[in-house]
C-alpha cells in the first residue's frame, strides 16, 4: 500500500525494473509441453543451485509443498511436522485435497528433535497408513524466521535414512536461510528429498516457486501439477523475472536481515518484560507476543506502518526490498510511541 511503510509480508513487494523489462522480453513457448525456453532455463538454474537433479516452476509455494505431499505421501499416511509449520497451520490438505495424517511434533524454536522424530515414527507403527515422510520448513516463519543448521538437518536425515522416511523441506524463505547462515543452498537442501522455494518471498519476483528434486519425483510431480490445474502455458514472462531475482536479489537480502534487526531492537526497547531476545532474530522476521495485538496494529496503521497479527497475541514485522533505511526509522518511532 503506497504511503504505508508495509510489513506486512516479504509477499508484497513490487516487482523492479530489471524484472520488468526481463518479463516484456522474455523468450517464450508452450510451457505445458516443455517448450517454453525461460521457463526451462528457470528450473535448470534452481536445479542446480539446490543440488537437485530436477525442478518444476510452479504458480505457489502452497502448491509445491501440496503436490511434494501427492508424490512422496498417499491419502492417510503419516507426515511428521512441526505443529506450526506453514504446511499445517495455513495449508492443511491445501489444493491437493489429499488428507494426509498429521503427526505433529514439537517446533517452538523452530527445528524438530530428532529423538522426538523417531519415537513419534515408533509410536504411529502398526496405525492404520504407514508413515512416509518427514516434513521441515526453513527458515521457521512462526518461529521468526529460525534458521536450521546444516548439522541439525543431517542428524534429521539420518533418522529418516533409518525409518526408510523421505524428507520434503518447504523452503519458502530457503534464500535467507543461506545468507544468514552463511551456507550454500545445496549444502542446506542436500539433507531433504524433495525442496520447494519461494522467488515471491524475499527475492521480490512477482509470483512463482519452484519444487526440486530427484528426476522421477519431479517427473511425477509434473503430473499432478497439470491434475491440479498448475499447468501454465507461455510462463516465461513469469520465469524471466524468477531469473532476475536469483542473480540480483540473493545477496541483497542481508539488508533486509539488518533492518530487522533493528526493528527488533525497537521492540525489546519497548517492551522490556515481554521477555523477547533481539539477538535471536535471525532473519527478516520480527515475531513477538503482545498482551493487546490488535490495538498495536491499529496504532501502528494510524501511523503509517503496516503490521500482521499472528494469532491473539502474536504481532509479527516482515522486512524485504521495498522498506529501506527510512521506513525502518519511521517503523521504529512507531513502535517507541506505542501504547505499552
Amino acid at each position: 500500500m503506497h504511503g504505508f511503510v508495509d510489513l506486512r509480508s516479504d509477499t508484497v513487494t513490487r516487482p523492479t525494473d530489471a524484472m520488468r523489462r526481463a518479463m516484456a522480453d522474455a523468450d517464450v513457448g508452450d510451457a505445458g509441453r516443455g517448450e517454453d525456453p525461460t521457463v526451462n532455463a528457470l528450473e535448470a538454474e534452481v536445479a542446480e543451485l539446490l543440488g537437485k537433479a530436477d525442478a518444476l516452476f510452479m504458480p505457489s509455494g502452497t502448491m509445491s509443498n501440496q503436490v511434494a505431499l501427492r508424490v512422496l505421501a498417499r491419502p492417510g499416511e503419516g507426515v511428521i511436522v512441526g505443529a506450526r509449520q506453514h504446511i499445517v497451520r495455513v495449508e492443511d490438505t491445501g489444493p491437493s485435497g489429499a488428507r494426509v495424517r498429521w503427526l505433529s511434533v514439537d517446533d517452538t524454536n523452530g527445528v524438530l528433535d530428532p529423538r522426538e522424530v523417531e519415537r513419534t515414527a515408533l509410536q504411529a507403527q502398526g496405525a492404520p497408513g504407514p508413515t512416509t515422510m518427514i516434513a521441515v520448513e526453513n527458515t521457521h516463519a512462526a518461529a521468526g524466521g529460525r534458521v536450521w543448521q546444516v548439522s541439525d538437518l543431517h542428524l534429521l536425515a539420518d533418522v529418516a535414512a533409518h525409518l526408510g522416511l523421505a524428507v520434503h523441506m518447504d523452503g519458502a524463505r530457503l534464500w535467507n536461510a543461506s545468507v544468514a547462515s552463511g551456507e550454500d543452498e545445496a549444502d542446506l537442501t542436500a539433507a531433504a528429498t524433495t525442496v520447494a522455494c519461494c522467488l515471491s518471498k524475499g527475492l521480490a519476483a512477482p509470483v512463482g516457486s519452484l519444487l526440486a528434486g530427484p528426476a522421477d519425483v519431479v517427473e511425477a510431480a509434473r503430473d499432478i501439477r497439470r491434475r491440479l490445474g498448475g499447468t501454465m502455458r507461455q510462463a516465461g514472462v513469469l520465469a524471466a523475472a524468477g531469473i532476475i531475482a536469483l542473480h540480483q536479489m540473493r545477496e541483497r537480502l542481508v539488508e533486509d536481515h539488518e533492518r530487522a534487526a533493528r526493528l527488533a531492537l525497537a521492540v525489546a526497547e519497548r517492551w522490556p518484560d515481554l521477555g523477547f531476545d533481539p539477538l535471536a532474530v535471525q532473519t527478516n522476521i520480527v515475531a513477538f507476543a503482545h498482551a493487546r495485538p490488535g490495538e498495536l496494529i491499529a496504532f501502528l496503521e494510524a501511523n503509517g506502518v503496516l503490521a500482521t497479527m499472528t494469532g491473539p497475541a502474536g504481532v509479527r514485522l516482515v522486512t524485504h526490498l521495498d522498506v529501506d533505511d527510512d521506513g525502518v526509522e519511521r517503523a521504529c518511532r512507531a513502535l517507541a510511541d506505542s501504547p505499552r
